[in-house]
């Protein structure tokens, strides 16, 4: 509407200065447009204190075994206020693998599975997708030096101010195959059954701390 108004005005000019008028005029318009996609974009940080980023696996095929990753950070960059759209990344350092067993986890961080010293960082970076109310964090996992497409089921616990910021809250949960990864090891009891099942599941849980701009 703006624009033509303005063409309506600029039609009694003459040619040139109407070519002139007119570049000016889509030079304002597009930064217009520009301005309004900065504004509403936001930057969103992990808060380490109150997150987790967890897995459980089976294990002996009877049981599972819970464990997470202590170092970790990640950035949510969002265009809009339901998130829908946001761009995701996030890194995990391997050998902060914790299982609350040592000895456990020094195994899991030798080259029998995550190769820590050679495979320092697991990464993931994606789109987190809106789709009828429920949301989906669709994107690409590195893992012991394989990318793979993933997806994960999200639940978004909404926004909150604090008084010392805004603060989002999300939960995320999937499955991943560790032999498509190169975690091969594959011990088995004297009965058959696998020590390590090959299914992993992932848990995560993260409130972001939103980025207040400068």
């Amino acid at each position: 509407m703006f624009k033509q108004i303005v063409e309506t005005l600029v039609s009694f000019t003459s040619p040139i200065k109407k070519q002139n008028k007119m570049k000016k005029i889509n030079v304002l318009l597009a930064l217009m447009v520009f301005a309004g996609v900065s504004f509403a974009q936001s930057t969103w940080t992990i808060d380490k204190n109150h997150s987790k980023v967890g897995f459980n696996v089976t294990h002996m095929a009877i049981s599972e075994v819970e464990g997470k990753f202590n170092d970790f950070e990640g950035t949510v960059v969002a265009k809009s206020d339901d998130f829908n759209g946001a761009q995701v990344e996030f890194t995990s350092k391997t050998a902060s693998v914790d299982t609350d067993n040592e000895r456990r986890d020094n195994h899991l961080r030798s080259p029998d599975f995550f190769d820590a010293e050679k495979f320092p960082e697991t990464k993931f970076k994606g789109t987190l997708v809106k789709d009828g109310g429920k949301y989906k964090l669709k994107g690409d996992l590195t893992l012991h030096g394989v990318t793979k497409p993933v997806e994960f089921d999200v639940t978004y616990g909404g926004t909150i101010n604090h008084g010392k910021g805004v603060k989002a809250g999300f939960k995320l949960s999937g499955k991943i195959n560790r032999q498509d990864y190169g975690l091969t090891w594959a011990n088995k009891v004297p009965t058959g059954e696998m020590v390590v099942g090959d299914e992993v599941e992932l848990v995560v849980k993260v409130e972001l701390d939103k980025k207040e701009k400068a």
